[in-house]
């Protein structure tokens, strides 16, 4: 606590926004003047949060009794030293902080996100092995609408016009977003996020940045962050921004592709390849571990209704339908990108921009230490274009991936018990309160046709 003291006081921080993130990524916490924030050490916040949905409903009595305190009590935040950021779209000197949440036993919340990647890199770190990850992630610039039933549209440029059809890697289309991405740039540098290159995706005012590879929990935090640092620029400059996996008809999904290598933990060497520079059996077991993993974690990867639309046979929905794997492949799941032995990694493309980074970067890292301890084999690698047809192995739709992740016992093991059906209850929580819609395409299909 003096070292965030002493940062606190020498950056003039006069509030601080004590934050955790929820099951589906959101910030939840606090907010309150630095001599307070001090003088408490920590916050305390009700345990019913790790279980609220995005609609701030929770799951059934029975699950959410069974997980939970009946009394609602409270669980107690603690701050982490080494995720203190400023907020630079604040009117004052501020301050994000993010904090661990521990029960009154002192021990992590199962229910807390950032408990099950630190559960999962413990994992890794009695084996004396390192993960380095480096996330890629997508979103879309939108004119503002206020109106849920309206259809999102790309904002006004610098030009004055919108964008139409599609621009991949146009530096051109990019620069017509110019004062928001220099913002965001910006912020990042303030708040030291590690971000590297900007490109323009294939959508309509689609957007990627990519993060340097590093440390998993750190980028975790880091993407965690530069997703309010998006949001926040996007509302000073009166559009939108949103990180859902499929925002707008017609139009690309946006993913949080996940790159994915191991390190010695003390020499610092990637163990995915040998010293001749081939690729180790750890390296193959690895891949076999994503592939015999992934469609018991789906819900990780895609937790949401509409995380299932980007998984659309040809370019409607440009993402991978299949778990396969493959050098420099970009029509598999698992791509392999060319790289020197030293960089040997894997590339998940499945993941949603939508997905928790924390559980998101959990549910990689632990698909891969079961193939690693348990020696499992990867399929053969594809060659050429991937097949176009849906891996029938894999649940393409929320409740068939809510089911199967339930009923997974290596899962249950891995990640907890308690925390799968924490997480599974608030997915379908949403999915019920989804179910009760209406949707715009029953009533021009169904209205007066049936």
């Amino acid at each position: 606590m003096k070292k965030l003291t002493k940062w606190l006081e020498e950056n003039k921080i006069t509030e601080i926004e004590c934050i955790t993130p929820d099951q589906t990524g959101i910030a939840r916490g606090k907010i309150m003047p630095t001599d307070k924030f001090i003088d408490e050490k920590g916050i305390r916040l009700p345990e019913s949060v790790l279980l609220q949905t995005t609609t701030g409903d929770y799951p059934d009595d029975e699950t959410y009794y069974s997980l939970l305190d009946p009394q609602d009590i409270d669980m107690v935040l603690r701050p982490d030293d080494s995720a203190v950021f400023t907020v630079p779209w604040a009117a004052e000197p501020s301050a994000q902080i993010i904090h661990d949440c521990y029960d009154s036993m002192g021990n992590l919340m199962e229910l807390s996100s950032r408990a099950v990647l630190k559960k999962v890199l413990a994992l890794y770190e009695a084996k004396g092995w390192k993960p380095i990850v480096a996330p890629e992630v997508e979103f879309y610039l939108t004119k503002r609408c206020t109106d849920p039933d309206l259809p999102l549209v790309p904002p006004i440029g610098r030009s004055g016009r919108q964008e139409s059809g599609r621009q991949s890697f146009s530096i051109d289309a990019a620069n017509e977003f110019d004062p928001i991405i220099e913002d965001i740039y910006d912020w990042c540098e303030e708040m030291h996020l590690d971000i590297d290159t900007l490109i323009h995706e294939e959508g309509a005012a689609q957007l990627e940045f990519n993060f340097r590879h590093g440390e998993a929990l750190k980028l975790a935090d880091q993407v965690f962050i530069f997703k309010r640092a998006v949001r926040e620029a996007a509302l000073k400059h009166k559009i939108g921004a949103t990180f859902m996996a499929k925002p707008i008809s017609g139009e690309p999904g946006s993913s949080m592709h996940v790159h994915q290598s191991l390190t010695d933990a003390k020499t610092g060497k990637n163990i995915f390849s040998n010293e001749d520079g081939s690729a180790s059996e750890l390296f193959h077991s690895y891949i076999g571990g994503l592939q015999h993993y992934i469609p018991q974690m789906m819900p990780i990867f895609a937790p949401n209704v509409n995380s299932y639309r980007r998984y659309l046979p040809g370019a409607d929905g440009n993402a991978p339908v299949n778990i396969e794997w493959g050098n420099e492949n970009r029509t598999v799941g698992l791509r392999v990108p060319q790289a020197a032995p030293s960089a040997r990694r894997v590339e998940n493309r499945l993941p949603g921009s939508d997905t928790n980074p924390y559980l998101s970067l959990a549910g990689n890292l632990i698909c891969g230490y079961l193939g690693m301890v348990n020696h499992l084999k990867p399929r053969m690698p594809i060659q050429g274009r991937a097949s176009e047809e849906a891996d029938e192995t894999v649940p393409w739709n929320l409740e068939a991936a809510l089911e199967a992740m339930s009923n997974s016992e290596d899962i249950r093991n891995a990640l907890g018990a308690n925390f799968v059906d924490g997480f599974v209850a608030t997915r379908r929580a949403e999915y019920e309160g989804f179910r009760r819609v209406i949707s715009s395409w029953e009533r021009q299909y169904l209205l007066s046709t049936v």
